[in-house]
């Protein structure tokens, strides 16, 4: 008498379980819910506010209005790169990775998982960002339906480009103590070059081509094309939006992304201490 044996469930469908526990734990931990989302919102609050004025030459058009625009970018880093760094980190000094391997949970349906928590968490987040530069800063939201598809292919490139960094980086951490160091400096430096807390074109040349090698500059571009008037390409390094070349960059930081996270994640740390 043979015994059927019901196959194990696919890669995809265990990253989608693993992706809904994810949530689940995160809505769970109201201060990381607080925090997690507002912070974003609270830093376009001061800045906006702080530099409330018209852009020059462009009327009609606040610097608030720009910030908000790029804040976006910066949400999704914090969430993706440096929150989702910081979480694999933890779970992995915890043990909770270590239990994990036991499961028929493979390393890559955990890493959809991961880009699961951090798609529905940005976009809950980006949400928030947009209200307050709707209602504070008098944001104007497109009505053309291909800006929009701009928005969601840029923020799809962007969440999984910075998740599987966040996964890789996260192996340099030795501890969830050293992990907010670890991942802050990038964090806070990327900002500053890329365009995000200040105007890209007054930014020295060097600091532009750094910016350039990095997703950052990229995704804040992007934004930028999807919330603010055409004309507005013209504050661009190179006078456009380079949507093509947007593309191409987060495109392969996300392979790039996939190939260094598969290669350096770990179920444990086993380096001596």
């Amino acid at each position: 008498m043979t015994t059927l044996t019901a196959p194990l469930p696919s890669t995809l469908h265990l990253g989608l379980a693993r992706g809904g526990l994810e949530l689940k734990q995160f809505f769970r931990e109201r201060e990381a819910v607080i925090f997690t989302f507002t912070l974003p919102a609270f830093i376009l609050l001061l800045l906006g506010s702080i530099f409330d004025e018209p852009l020059d030459g462009f009327p009609g058009t606040d610097v608030s209005q720009v910030f908000a625009a790029s804040m976006i970018a910066y949400g999704i880093l914090t969430t993706a790169f440096q929150n989702i760094g910081t979480g694999i980190t933890t779970d992995r000094e915890d043990g909770t990775l270590k239990r994990l391997r036991g499961t028929p949970v493979t390393a890559t349906a955990y890493l959809i998982g991961k880009i699961v928590l951090v798609t529905v968490t940005a976009a809950a987040e980006i949400a928030l960002l947009l209200g307050v530069g709707v209602v504070v800063f008098d944001l104007r939201l497109p009505t053309d339906a291909g800006r929009w598809v701009t928005f969601g292919w840029i923020f799809l490139l962007s969440v999984i480009a910075c998740t599987l960094f966040g996964i890789a980086v996260s192996t340099v951490a030795r501890s969830s103590r050293s992990a907010a160091a670890v991942f802050n400096l990038p964090v806070v430096a990327l900002q500053f070059v890329s365009g995000v807390f200040v105007d890209i074109g007054s930014l020295p040349e060097t600091m532009v081509k750094i910016a350039s090698f990095f997703p950052v500059k990229w995704m804040g571009q992007g934004f930028r094309s999807v919330f603010l008037p055409d004309e507005l390409a013209a504050q661009e390094v190179a006078g456009q939006w380079e949507h093509g070349r947007i593309a191409l960059v987060l495109g392969a930081w996300c392979v790039a992304g996939l190939v260094l996270a598969l290669a350096t994640f770990r179920w444990s740390d086993r380096r001596p201490r």
